[in-house]
Order: C-alpha cells, then sequence, then structure tokens
C-alpha cells in the first residue's frame, strides 16, 4: 500500500487503529459475513465505541466533530476490509446531516446527542423510491397536515441501515402541485406506531451492509419534527448530497487499493513459464495503468474534501469526484481480477467480492448519469 503522504500524525494513528481492528475483528469473518448477508452491527458498535460515535456532530452538540479529510481517510481504511461494514459504519449519522443544515438549535441539540457515545443510535436517510429510482423530486410518500402533527403514508426502498437504524429523516410531499418544491423533511423515530421496517436486499455486493425498505402507514408525526420551513426539504438535500461527496465514495478507494495490493502481491508470487508474472510487460502496464487510476482518486477525493473542509460547496467538483472515482476503482478492481485469472472468478480468493463490492459506487447516491447530467447542465449553464 503507498502512503498518504500528507496525511498528518493524528490522521494517520486513526487509521492504524482502525485497521489493526478491523485486521482482527472483520477480516476472519467478512467472508462468512458475506456469503450469509450479516450485518454485524455488534462489531460495528464495538469499533465505534473506540470513540467513532457521531463523527461529523459537533462537539457542542455532544459528537466528535473530525473533518471531512479525516472521515474520508478513516472510511477507506474499514472499506480495505470490507465496503459493507464501512457502509453501515459511515451511514450512521447520514439522516443528522440535513438538520445540521436546516434544522432548529432545538433539534440540533436534541439529536447531535443522541448520535453521540451517549445515545448510540443510528440515523438513516429515507429518499428513494420504488418508481423515482435517482429522481429524488418524484416523490409520492405524503405528508398531510393534522393540526400540531402530519400524517405520513409512503414508503421507501434501499435504505442503508434501514433494519438496524433508530431514527430516520423521510422525504414526504407536503405540497404535491408544487413538485420538488413542496417537498419536506421530517425525523421519525422506529418506534412511532405505522413505522415498519420491510425486507432485507438480497444485493450482488456490500452484502455486510443492511439494506431494506420503509413502510409508513399513517404515521403521525408532530410538525417540530419538520427540518426547516415546509417545501424545502428537496433543496436541502441537494445541498446535503454537494457536501457529502468526498466522504461518500471515499470507501471505494479502500476497496480499490485492497484490489491493488492483491494484484501486485499475485503478480511477485504466482509463476507462469518458470518465472513470476510481475516480470511480464503486460502485467506491469496494466498495474501501471491501476496504480495512475488509484492516485488520481485519491487526488481528486483530497481536493473535493479539503473544498468542503473550507465550506466550498462546489457542485460541480462533488460530481465530478463521484463519478470519477466510482467508475475508476471498478476498473481497477476488473483489471486485478484479471491479473489472478480464473482464481479472479473463483469465490476461494478475494477478488470477486471485490469486484461484487465496487460495482455499486457507480449506482447508489446518484448514478454516473446523474452526475453526467448535473456536471453537463452545470457546464453549459441557461440557454
Amino acid at each position: 500500500m503507498s502512503e498518504y503522504q500528507l496525511m498528518t500524525a493524528d490522521q494517520k494513528d486513526l487509521c492504524a487503529m482502525v485497521h489493526d481492528f478491523c485486521a482482527k475483528k472483520v477480516d476472519p469473518y467478512a467472508a462468512e459475513w458475506d456469503e450469509q448477508s450479516i450485518c454485524p452491527i455488534d462489531t460495528v458498535k464495538e469499533l465505534m465505541d473506540l470513540g467513532f460515535w457521531g463523527l461529523d456532530v459537533p462537539e457542542q452538540y455532544g459528537g466528535t466533530e473530525l473533518d471531512v479529510s479525516t472521515i474520508m481517510y478513516i472510511r477507506m481504511a474499514m472499506a480495505y476490509h470490507d465496503a459493507g461494514f464501512a457502509n453501515t459504519f459511515s451511514a450512521q449519522t447520514f439522516g443528522w446531516k440535513p438538520v445540521l443544515l436546516s434544522g432548529s438549535e432545538e433539534q440540533k441539540e436534541k439529536y447531535g446527542r443522541l448520535l453521540s457515545e451517549e445515545g448510540r443510535k443510528f440515523w438513516s436517510m429515507c429518499i428513494t423510491e420504488p418508481q423515482s429510482g435517482s429522481d429524488a423530486g418524484n416523490c409520492k410518500t405524503k405528508a398531510v397536515r393534522d393540526g400540531d402533527d402530519y400524517i405520513i403514508t409512503g414508503s421507501k426502498c434501499f435504505v442503508t441501515n434501514g433494519g438496524v437504524s433508530d431514527l430516520y429523516t423521510v422525504t414526504a410531499c407536503t405540497d404535491p402541485a408544487k413538485g420538488s418544491k413542496g417537498i419536506s423533511l421530517f425525523i421519525i423515530d422506529r418506534n412511532m406506531p405505522g413505522v415498519s421496517v420491510g425486507k432485507h436486499e438480497n444485493k450482488m455486493g456490500i452484502r455486510t451492509s443492511d439494506t431494506t425498505d420503509l413502510a409508513l402507514d399513517e404515521v403521525r408525526v408532530p410538525a417540530d419534527n419538520m427540518i426547516g420551513p415546509e417545501g424545502s426539504g428537496f433543496k436541502t438535500i441537494m445541498k446535503m448530497l454537494s457536501r457529502t461527496r468526498p466522504t461518500g465514495v471515499a470507501p471505494a478507494v479502500g476497496v480499490a487499493q485492497r484490489a491493488m495490493d492483491l494484484a501486485l502481491d499475485y503478480s511477485r508470487t504466482r509463476l507462469s513459464f518458470g518465472a513470476p508474472i510481475g516480470k511480464l510487460e503486460g502485467i506491469q502496464f496494466k498495474l501501471a495503468d491501476m496504480e495512475m487510476k488509484l492516485q488520481a482518486c485519491r487526488s481528486q477525493l483530497a481536493y473535493s474534501a479539503a473544498l468542503v473542509d473550507q465550506g466550498i460547496y462546489d457542485t460541480l467538483v462533488g460530481s465530478c469526484t463521484k463519478c470519477f472515482v466510482s467508475e475508476a476503482v471498478l476498473d481497477i478492481c476488473l483489471q486485478a481480477q484479471q491479473i489472478f485469472g480464473g482464481y479472479g472468478y473463483s469465490k476461494e480468493y478475494p477478488l470477486e467480492k471485490l469486484v461484487r463490492d465496487a460495482r455499486i459506487y457507480s449506482i447508489y447516491e446518484g448514478s454516473s448519469e446523474i452526475q453526467r447530467y448535473i456536471i453537463g447542465k452545470t457546464l453549459v449553464g441557461k440557454l
């Protein structure tokens, strides 16, 4: 593994702690968890107990308040061992992010502490619906005002940590006539009557990440649980996504780094025609192409994270980062699999799992097609 030259001593220590924990508590069981599609939530919480609860929650609300660059490195380190494990860990505070952007001070005080080591809660984000996919503005979940409450009915799919979360941030339509400007955000407690967790998705990859449906059957939610003004939900979600691109796709680089390391080791030890295949120019060129893409991914992520840490939220940079990194990572894993040959296709070796895990990054949290649409529209501007 090539070294990140610009990491601080504290960042290196945190990543070393993650690697050490995962080598002992994740690596020996990852294949079994993957095969049986088990989300090892107790192991995730054990790691979080080392000081990783509420990483992006400000200290004034009880959190750890690490910067985006540090969180990015931590997620890379974790995904090096298992992408699904990293996904479960990373999504602990996903539903909190809109509160930090648009919530009231009372909401920040109350819910921020629930995500800290004191509260130890998990909080999912619920945007996607069966009919809409990446079209977040096509929201059929309805919220109807009833006195001091809203009655929410609808369903969400592909909810990360849906089966293990205690809280959900849900998009719901409060004014259908206004389209995306009629979408609002609500905080929903799992124990509210009418909330039910649906099936666990039998996924191709990141199988240790819990992914479910969420059904809402006339759930009565206090109006105080609305995040921001009525109708501001879609705008808040878009702001949130532009800020989370570096950390959201960071685990993909951990997956690619693992594939790169495995391919390099294999090229040194696999003998063909009486010599290690690493001596062959064709293999060396393939490894060179993989490393170039890996370095480019690191650089793009570091730049994107640095912008967010400086309070610069560039949608164009975020979409470029998400699209490029997710696609480059998959190609790195496929090339590593090619170097392994037939063994790369066997479940007895780790490459086929890495390929399955890497595939998700160009699909979820805004597919590559959506990112290209955003990039192109931003470049061309209004015509």
